[in-house]
């Protein structure tokens, strides 16, 4: 699997976490730090993502927002929330926003590249 990852996460450390979990096997087409950062990488890169790994809490557009504008953007973007426990009731509004699925940190590496292969053809 190559895919194109767009990571949006406020945390250096997760956005860094998440790429060390792909190794060589995605190309690394964006890092945001907050969903209005996602929404202008996703518009600056459309056709080369092939799927946005979004955290749901950060400071400037949520990733609930951010999931909602990305798929007005594009109907067909994937857009995989990567949240913490407890995040249930956010994580439900963020599906209606579109989401195609999430994976809960912490994560083990072979979970988040499984999650991704199952939104990516």
């Amino acid at each position: 699997m190559v895919a194109g990852i767009l990571i949006v996460d406020d945390s250096g450390y997760m956005r860094n976490r998440l790429k060390s979990a792909f190794g060589d096997d995605v190309r690394i087409v964006g890092e945001a730090e907050n969903g209005a950062e996602a929404v202008q990488l996703y518009k600056q890169h459309e056709g080369a993502v092939d799927v946005v790994l979004m955290d749901i809490v950060m400071r400037k557009a949520n990733g609930v927002k951010a999931t909602a504008a990305i798929k007005q953007i594009d109907p067909e973007a994937r857009i995989l929330m990567v949240t913490s426990v407890g995040q249930q009731e956010k994580m439900k509004l963020a599906a209606k926003a579109g989401a195609d699925g999430y994976v809960t940190k912490p994560f083990e590496d072979a979970e988040i590249r499984e999650a991704v292969d199952a939104v990516v053809p």
